[in-house]
């Protein structure tokens, strides 16, 4: 209840400031599991793909998040989960697993944290962890201008990424993200002017 309330005032605030245009958004799959992976520019990211997408997202946040007043509260009634950052959180990947195994959508920032120039980083293992541990449909998102609201603020679904071919390959996590990665800046690309 509070997801929707908080998904409705967060998208009327946002269209206004931001006037976010979305593209691609019938890519997501209306049923089971998805990942939706996107680049990191800014800290309103995850609202601004939680607002876009028709579906309902849950998001890791860092740990430390949960532990300030009001947030901590706050953040799981807004589908969020806590994540210990530099270091493998088994806690949070069964979480992340237990989420697509319910057929739920899982939002994830493969570079770990926001880009400070704005070009797209290397992509964390955990992407590609995700993606070969579940049965989810994974799909590529971009979000492209900046947040000054000087121009409009584009949402780009990519098409869903096939691993028929690399799974054949047995890959390591790594080389899966940098699958999702080349298909998050092929986004970046085609959509800059």
């Amino acid at each position: 209840m509070i997801y929707k309330f908080a998904k409705f005032v967060v998208w009327v605030i946002f269209k206004f400031l931001y006037r976010i245009k979305i593209h691609g958004q019938e890519n997501i799959p209306d049923q089971g599991p998805v990942i939706i992976c996107s680049n990191h520019i800014s800290n309103f990211d995850p609202p601004v793909v939680g607002i876009t997408s028709p579906r309902d997202i849950h998001f890791m946040a860092k740990e430390e998040l949960f532990e300030k007043k009001g947030l901590g509260f706050l953040l799981p009634h807004l589908n969020a989960f806590p994540v210990k950052r530099g270091m493998r959180d088994r806690n949070a990947l069964r979480r992340g697993l237990e989420l697509l195994e319910q057929g739920g959508t899982l939002g994830l920032f493969p570079e770990g944290t926001r880009s400070k120039d704005g070009q797209l980083q290397k992509g964390l293992a955990g992407a590609g962890f995700f993606a070969m541990r579940s049965n989810a449909t994974v799909i590529p998102c971009a979000i492209i201008g900046s947040y000054d609201r000087s121009e409009p603020l584009h949402v780009v679904y990519g098409q869903a990424i096939e691993f028929e071919t690399l799974k054949v390959e047995n890959p390591r996590a790594q080389d899966v993200t940098d699958e999702i990665m080349a298909n998050i800046q092929s986004l970046l690309e085609e959509n800059t002017k």
